[in-house]
This record gives structure tokens, C-alpha cells and sequence, in this order.
């Protein structure tokens, strides 16, 4: 269970309204954390099922995105993955609250790693790593996860509205060495970590604006999707390594999973390779997707942004 205590909400910036959503992630991680584990999943299995109850519009916007990306399944079987996704979310909650107080042995015992060794082989390069991942499995647990045995890693994310639960959820997330780097200037830390062999992890299955984003195939569908990573890792040479942290039903435990190391393609041609090594790595994400869709974020407006002249689908 996490020690940490409240933030200091006085200084400039923090509202009334920051201080009271803060108190009650405070407070939820509190309780979470004091229960043993399977209890606290079970309770996390609860709010997810009732979030999807009551959160109309989110719940829409996963319907709309399942009947997008998989037109040929029954309203069945797309509300059945839906409630798993929440339910998913659920176990993601508990385990946040819990990981502050796990263990490398305890940590040992609720996940496994397969695929270490394409991981390992990355790093051996010398020239850094980034880790292609995205909203699937228990994110928030793989890094951490990852700097409990030994191999911290820096984290591309985006701030959160809140202040004070921005600074108590970093906390947690780099207990063991991991590193923040935020969106909204992380191009120059990114490429320095590379420069020095570490290794990065990247979110990259939200939508995005021009010019940051460019638009490939997801799902059958055109998305704006972010070309960071692939610009990187041209400019520095750095190995890309798809890693997820996923829930195995049968084994009752996540499993990491390190992918190959993907080949860029490098014609000399910087914009059109940005375009087609982003298009790659969006297919892999779509592909572990496709293999575990009850553990993917199906209520992020993927399709939002939309090439010009071209109605929005939401």
C-alpha cells in the first residue's frame, strides 16, 4: 500500500476543485492498497461495472468504435467485450493501488515475462530502445513492473489536468527508477535518452492533430496517429520493441510480452519513411488488439481526428 501522503495543495494553480478530486484518489488508492489483493480486484471489478453502467457517453463511444473496427460481430459480442474492457479497467485500478507495496518476489509471482530476450537483444545495441505500447493490458503496471526487476525506463505521457494527482501518480510510477517525460515537450529528452542507450516507453494509439500526427490504417480506417517515435528512431538508430503487459485468463496472471524487434524502413525519404514505420508499428499495435480486444480502451475517441473534407464519425 502506498505511504504517500498528500500533496502540498497551497501553492499557485490549485483549485478547490483539484483539491477535492485529489482527496478522492487519495482516498480510493488508500483503501485499495489496505485490502489483499484479490479482494481489491474483485472491488475494482465492481466500479468498472458500475462506471459502465452509468457512463453513458463513454459507453457509446465504445460501441461506436467496436462497430467500426469489427462490423462483422453481433451486438452481443461487442457488449460483452465492452464490459470486459471496464472490468479490465477495474483490475488496473486495484493494481495501481496495490504495486507501491509489491516486491520484486511478489511481483514475480503475478507476472511472468515472455519474450525478455527480444527486449535484452534491443538493449544490447547500445543505441536505445523504445518500447511500442499503448492503452491494452495493464500499462500502468508494465513499466513499473519493468523497474521492479531491474530495468527502469523513461515514460512519454501526457499531464494530467489535475496537479496534484499528476505529482502523486508520478510518484508511485518512478519508485523504482522510472522517468517522466511529458508530451508536451519530450522531443529533446526522447532523442538524449536514446543518445545515452536508455529505454522509453510510448503510448501510441490515441488520436492526434496535425502536424503532429499523421494519418495510416487502423482497423480499416484512416487515423491520426503520432509520428514521434518513428521520426526518433530514424534520427538515432534506436531499436523499437513491441511490449504489453496482458491478462492471461488461464494462467490468473499478466503476462509482459516483448515482441521482435521491428525492422524501419529507411529509404532516405524522412517524411514518407515517418509515414510507412508509423503505419508498421500501428499494425502491431492493432494486432495485439485484435488477439485481446476486452483489454483495450475502446472509449478513446481513436477516430477523431479526420483527413480534410472527410465527416467526423462520432
Amino acid at each position: 500500500m502506498s505511504k504517500t501522503v498528500p500533496s502540498d495543495s497551497s501553492r499557485p494553480g490549485v483549485t478547490m476543485r483539484h483539491r477535492l478530486e485529489f482527496a478522492v484518489v487519495w482516498c480510493i488508492t488508500r483503501v485499495l492498497g489496505a485490502l489483499p489483493r484479490e479482494v481489491a480486484r474483485t472491488v475494482g471489478a465492481g466500479v468498472g461495472a458500475f462506471a459502465y453502467a452509468v457512463l453513458k457517453r463513454l459507453r457509446m463511444v465504445g460501441v461506436r468504435n467496436l462497430e467500426m473496427a469489427f462490423p462483422e460481430w453481433s451486438e452481443e459480442r461487442r457488449e460483452h467485450t465492452l464490459r470486459g474492457v471496464y472490468r479490465n479497467l477495474g483490475y488496473l485500478l486495484a493494481e495501481f493501488a496495490q504495486m507501491s507495496s509489491y516486491t520484486p518476489d511478489v511481483a514475480r509471482s503475478l507476472i511472468r515475462y515472455e519474450g525478455l530476450e527480444n527486449y535484452l537483444a534491443a538493449r544490447g545495441k547500445g543505441k536505445g530502445v523504445l518500447v511500442l505500447t499503448g492503452h491494452l493490458g495493464a500499462w500502468e503496471l508494465s513499466s513499473f513492473h519493468h523497474s521492479l526487476m531491474g530495468f527502469p525506463m523513461g515514460m512519454v505521457i501526457r499531464r494530467l489536468d489535475n496537479p496534484l494527482v499528476d505529482e502523486f501518480v508520478n510518484r508511485i510510477r518512478c519508485l523504482h527508477g522510472n522517468k517522466v517525460l511529458h508530451k508536451d515537450d519530450f522531443a529533446r529528452g526522447l532523442i538524449a535518452a536514446m543518445r545515452h542507450g536508455e529505454t522509453v516507453g510510448i503510448l501510441m494509439d490515441t488520436n492526434m492533430t496535425p502536424p503532429q500526427g499523421v494519418f495510416v490504417p487502423f482497423f480499416g480506417r484512416m487515423a491520426a496517429t503520432a509520428s514521434g517515435m518513428a521520426r526518433v528512431a530514424l534520427k538515432t538508430g534506436a531499436a523499437v520493441v513491441p511490449g504489453f503487459l496482458l491478462w492471461s485468463e488461464d494462467e490468473g496472471r499478466y503476462v509482459l510480452r516483448f515482441g521482435e524487434r521491428i525492422e524501419l524502413e529507411n529509404t532516405g525519404d524522412s517524411e514518407r519513411d515517418a509515414i510507412a514505420n508509423t503505419a508498421n508499428f500501428t499494425k502491431v499495435i492493432e494486432s495485439y488488439i485484435r488477439e485481446y480486444p476486452d483489454q483495450w480502451l475502446w472509449m478513446h475517441r481513436r477516430w477523431k481526428t479526420r483527413p480534410a473534407g472527410e465527416e467526423g464519425l462520432y
